[in-house]
């Protein structure tokens, strides 16, 4: 595999507090062609050989904000268990509904944007239902949970300016953690 040219803005960059603009259909041959170098990206860089290969960060979801490019458009990359990858394309994404119940993950949120440890939890919905368009413009409605839910939410929260680190509570880094459930 070759290594799509995918430059992340690091979270100094003040474009990452910017909400994303909606997108309209159809898409442009250039907006096809990074949602598919943004797929391969994150399905590489959750490849043991490739990481090592190119020193990549392991990412699940990346934005289009963090491309510089302020578009309501985000993907995911799932690795399953059977060592598969599921790929979401999210376009104008809306959470529609979610749980009461509140998730954090464990050893805390990472994000390709943010090259740093931090400590810390992000409370996030256990499960989200998200209605959204698919590439070429039909909508389409999706439940999402866990590791999942977790991912769709970042990923979101990228589209509307905010970073996982800004959801933490500085004076209290595991705030009410004990409300939540542990992923």
């Amino acid at each position: 595999m070759k290594l799509p040219n995918i430059v992340i803005l690091d979270e100094k960059d003040k474009r990452l507090h910017h909400a994303s603009q909606e997108v309209t259909f159809p898409l442009s041959d250039t907006d096809k062609k990074t949602i598919q170098d943004m797929l391969l990206y994150l399905k590489m860089s959750q490849i043991d050989e490739e990481r090592e290969k190119y020193d990549l960060r392991a990412g699940m979801g990346l934005a289009y904000i963090q491309l510089g490019l302020p578009k309501r458009i985000f993907v995911v990359v799932n690795e399953e268990e059977d060592h598969t990858f599921t790929n979401y394309v999210v376009i104008n994404p809306k959470i529609i509904s979610n749980s009461e119940e509140l998730i954090y993950v464990g050893e805390g949120e990472g994000c390709l944007s943010v090259n740093r440890e931090v400590e810390g939890i992000v409370p996030r919905y256990a499960r989200v239902t998200v209605e959204a368009y698919d590439m070429e413009g039909n909508p389409y409605t999706i439940r999402v949970r866990e590791e999942l839910a977790v991912a769709f939410q970042h990923e979101i929260d990228h589209l509307d300016g905010i970073l996982f680190t800004d959801k933490i509570d500085s004076k209290n880094p595991y705030k009410n953690m004990q409300n939540m459930r542990e992923i």
